[in-house]
């Protein structure tokens, strides 16, 4: 049946109907073979088809093009290809469209090496070459201070990337479900319910891989019952295997709705047989309906209560819970890049704000005379204190607050920073933040960044209250998807 034709995007064209029946104009479904014009891009709706030159990736990986200058985002679609879609909505600012076929294609387009790439939505980009993922995020970084700092011109450091890039990932958090063959550990499709078993996940570190496939087999061969969240019934609800780079120490954590655990001693004998490097096999205890993971009850069923791990010199008591760099040979790149920043002699005094674990003030501190790190989750406070004092590190404190209301009141005491590295979470820095910032005058801001339009939206701000951009350098911490961190240099005349 025939319908709405295709809309070509940047056009001024007339129309160019194929020969065939009348259409009805009743009818709303699209001829997938025509391609014509509309005068605008407020015109457009649902179901139309249009043709769009691809510009760049967004920063979740979609293609981003423009239809009469109105940017039109397609989940897919790769930089310098050319795409005909099928509108699914119209907003007010943008269009979202869906690939129905690929007109022009990327010489950086491959086919991804995961059979679950499309639905699983852990990553976005595998069917970008590795050379093309590093030039998108170059400029998906470049985009940000553009469009949010107006910086046309940032002075931007080339993407230090992975020799391999696979196979990097520490840590994997799986939920456990059942399907028609069995049980199924692995991620849950973007905007769904629908458990996609990932079994083999080519960014999981093979030792994570082969932990958890034995540890669901081992489940599912003692029958020990899968939490099903509609009925409130049942007992495992996910595993959580991290693995040392290091250390080469394994740890499995099973989360579960009850701290009753059938079988249990016969369960602990057969993960020990079954997966060669297990040091520790831990229960945590989490019995709300709630989103969050982990519960606040930990119990160590064999072996020890932690793993240890290490960056450079740096060494990590890691407790089920803990938080850690999810890659580690790229956290060692990313510190670096913030030392150079920081420009440090031994002499200086510096503050870490958001520090969390203190991972980064620990790494510094060898280079400063006196480092500070500010955290607001208590936790968070004490493992940086043990991790302070486990490595030596006598020139650090950490302290619980809010770095917003902490650094005023220790420059009215005197305290008056060389340094201040911030390394927030993806919403940015507190707005009462920049503006302690911009009243310390301190000489440099680093800026450890995970979301490339927050930063940009923060260094405008600072931009504006006298600081200078001298450098920005993206690094690639997650191969495969589209997320990319920055380190960015801020100076000012003191």
């Amino acid at each position: 049946m025939k319908g709405k034709p295709y809309h070509k995007a940047n056009t001024t064209s007339k129309p160019n109907f194929k020969s065939g029946p009348r259409q009805n104009p009743k009818k709303k479904h699209p001829a997938p073979d025509r391609v014509t014009s509309r005068d605008s891009a407020e015109e457009l709706r649902a179901g139309d088809r249009i043709v769009v030159t691809i510009k760049r990736l967004g920063i979740n990986g979609e293609g981003v093009g423009y239809y009469r200058r109105k940017a039109v985002f397609i989940n897919g679609a790769l930089p310098g290809e050319v795409i005909k879609a099928e509108v699914t909505k119209v907003e007010n600012k943008f269009i979202t469209a869906e690939l129905k076929h690929i007109e022009k294609r990327s010489p950086y387009r491959m086919d991804a090496p995961c059979p679950v790439f499309n639905i699983c939505g852990g990553c976005q980009i595998q069917h970008l070459s590795y050379e093309g993922q590093m030039a998108a995020k170059e400029d998906i970084v470049r985009e940000a201070f553009s469009r949010y700092a107006g910086h046309e011109n940032v002075r931007m450091k080339p993407i230090l990337g992975m020799d391999h890039p696979w196979g990097y990932r520490n840590k994997a958090q799986l939920q456990l479900g059942m399907g028609k063959d069995g049980m199924i550990a692995g991620l849950y499709a973007a905007d769904s319910h629908q458990l996609v078993d990932i079994t083999g996940c080519p960014i999981q570190h093979p030792k994570v891989n082969e932990a958890v496939d034995q540890a669901r087999k081992v489940l599912q061969r003692l029958q020990i019952p899968v939490y099903k969240e509609k009925s409130n019934q049942g007992l495992v609800r996910t595993i959580v295997v991290r693995f040392g780079f290091q250390s080469e120490e394994l740890q499995i954590t099973f989360v579960t709705s009850s701290d009753k655990l059938p079988k249990q001693e016969q369960l602990i004998k057969e993960l020990r047989l079954a997966i060669p490097g297990l040091t520790s096999i831990a229960m945590n205890i989490n019995p709300k309906n709630t989103s969050l993971v982990f519960g606040n009850r930990t119990v160590i069923l064999w072996g020890g209560d932690s793993i240890q791990e290490s960056l450079g010199d740096l060494e990590f008591t890691l407790s089920p819970r803990a938080f850690f760099q999810l890659n580690p040979l790229q956290t060692v790149k990313l510190y670096e890049m913030v030392r150079a920043a920081a420009g440090l002699t031994g002499k200086e005094t510096v503050v870490d704000a958001y520090c969390g674990t203190g991972t980064i003030g620990l790494w510094l501190a060898p280079y400063a005379r006196e480092v500070r790190g500010i955290e607001s989750i208590p936790e968070a406070v004490e493992d940086a204190k043990a991790n302070a004092l486990r490595n030596g590190r006598s020139n650090t404190a950490f302290y619980e607050g809010y770095a917003e209301e902490l650094l005023p009141r220790w420059v009215k005491s005197g305290f008056s920073p060389d340094v201040i590295i911030a390394d927030p979470p993806r919403t940015g820095l507190d707005s009462r933040f920049i503006e302690a910032v911009l009243r310390t005058k301190t000489k440099r801001f680093v800026y450890v960044s995970c979301n490339p339009s927050t930063l940009a939206k923060d260094c405008k701000d600072l931009l504006d209250g006298g600081y200078s951009l001298e450098w920005v350098q993206p690094v690639d911490m997650f191969p495969q998807t589209s997320h990319v961190e920055s380190v960015a240099l801020l100076m000012r005349d003191v």
